[in-house]
């Protein structure tokens, strides 16, 4: 097996396994199995575990981190302070695109990600790398101005909410349905609906002691 094709099925492994053992539920021996490579494959390519859930997380946020930093650059080549609605769309709009319904790898993504915002290993919320910081940097500023009255704290954790909700969404679309949950609404009536629910939810008066 070719040193390129090895890496890229411990990567494959990896998504899956993260995605849906969490962290600390994945071993690296499982990763391995599944990919059918050597446990010292994994030190080769990746150093660690940690720096394969790194890997895992980047490879698939890339495209989302890219157009997320595309659209941003859109609006404000347009006015300095876009407005929150507009905003809103920039950031969760590839979301959805990166996550598309019905897609086997979109719902890969959108468990990861659930599985990075909740996991509470220490490693699950450090992989992130200049590009991703850059452009969460970047959005904050942009909602900063657009919401002035938002403390930092309270408008990261609205932005995470964007990313949680959307995720979820994601996941719920691709799961069967069941008898006592009709089927997600898929396509761009749902993105429309999370587009002004999160709008309304960034825009929401700031929360008082």
């Amino acid at each position: 097996m070719a040193l390129s094709d090895t890496r890229t099925k411990i990567l494959d492994a990896a998504e899956r396994l993260f995605a849906e053992h969490g962290y600390r539920g994945t071993s690296v021996r499982a990763i391995t199995d599944l990919a059918g490579a050597n446990l010292a494959a994994v030190g080769y390519h990746f150093g660690s575990k940690a720096e394969l859930l790194a890997a895992v997380a980047r490879r698939v946020t890339e495209p989302i981190t890219v157009a997320q930093s595309a659209g941003l650059d859109k609006l404000l080549a347009r006015t300095p302070d876009p407005p929150v609605a507009e905003l809103v769309e920039a950031f969760a709009g590839p979301l959805f695109d990166g996550m598309p319904a019905g897609d086997e790898s979109g719902a890969r993504t959108s468990r990861l990600i659930v599985t990075i915002l909740s996991d509470p290993a220490e490693e699950a919320r450090n992989w992130t790398g200049p590009d991703e910081d850059t452009v969460g940097e970047r959005y904050l500023a942009a909602f900063a101005r657009a919401l002035p009255g938002l403390a930092p704290q309270e408008l990261l954790f609205r932005m995470r909410g964007i990313l949680a909700v959307t995720a979820v969404d994601r996941v719920e679309v691709y799961n069967p349905p069941s008898p006592a949950c009709p089927t997600a609404t898929e396509g761009e009536e749902a993105r429309h609906w999370a587009i002004t629910f999160l709008t309304a939810a960034m825009s929401a008066p700031p929360t008082r002691a």
